[in-house]
């Protein structure tokens, strides 16, 4: 029977969210905790990967798993995984649903803040004050719709295409000091959101022209966008797919 997971975790001490030859990940961990309540290997498909030092507050994967889960699996992971991984809930769903591929829509929040705060050092990215949001958020208004973002990939990443349709991105400004970028697209490319933050970080400091913002997206060459943001203030925060297949209680 196949199973989806809901899960959160905190990045920071990660090697990103899926398996690598090297280093800790997510799933490495959370695989090991599931085989030594259920005393069997047990696989899991993550919606999509997050790169090292990036946060989670919604994540779904999926797993097969023969035979009767414990009714207390959810809670016995949680008390054997470390405080960094919280697993929310586990539900039963169609034998052919697929954590990756049914998602329709995934939702990533960039946090900053312009003050020292050693409470989100880890959580929020610190920037100078005094970014212009007003055009960053009419810069990313060329980011709406169905788009290209080789401009915003890291380099040499297989995929088949970089088309991304993009259905929201805003910047929200919180209070004096905090900030989140907010963006959502059905897919999103290695690298995207935190190459996109840094181009905007440009405009908001004044170094380029908010209208350049559509050349280097036109432009589908990495070199023309900004550096990547830093890792810390990313947070994958929502994955959405049809009622038909998984619904949250």
């Amino acid at each position: 029977m196949r199973y989806f997971i809901l899960f959160a975790y905190n990045g920071t001490g990660y090697h990103g969210s899926q398996t690598q030859p090297n280093g800790e990940t997510v799933q490495n961990t959370m695989e090991e905790a599931f085989a030594t309540i259920l005393r069997q290997p047990v696989s899991l498909t993550f919606a999509g990967r997050t790169d090292a030092g990036v946060h989670a507050e919604y994540m779904v994967a999926h797993f097969d798993f023969e035979g009767t889960l414990p009714a207390n699996l959810a809670s016995r992971l949680n008390n054997l995984l470390p405080l960094s991984i919280a697993v929310r809930s586990i539900s039963p769903v169609p034998e052919l649903a697929h954590a990756r591929f049914d998602a329709t829509s995934r939702t990533y929040r960039y946090r900053i803040t312009t003050r020292k705060d050693p409470f989100t050092t880890q959580t929020r990215t610190r920037v100078s004050p005094g970014l212009d949001y007003e055009a960053m958020n009419r810069a990313a208004v060329y980011l709406i719709g169905l788009q290209d973002c080789s401009s915003f990939c890291r380099a040499h990443t297989d995929v088949k295409t970089m088309i991304c349709h993009i259905k929201e991105a805003y910047w929200e400004v919180e209070n004096e000091y905090e900030a989140t970028f907010v963006i959502t697209a059905d897919r999103f490319l290695r690298n995207m959101v935190r190459a996109v933050v840094g181009t905007l970080f440009l405009i908001g400091r004044g170094v380029i022209p908010e209208e350049q913002f559509r050349d280097i997206i036109d432009a589908r060459d990495r070199c023309r966008a900004g550096q990547s943001a830093p890792a810390e203030g990313l947070f994958l925060t929502n994955i959405t797919y049809p009622n038909n297949i998984y619904h949250e209680n």
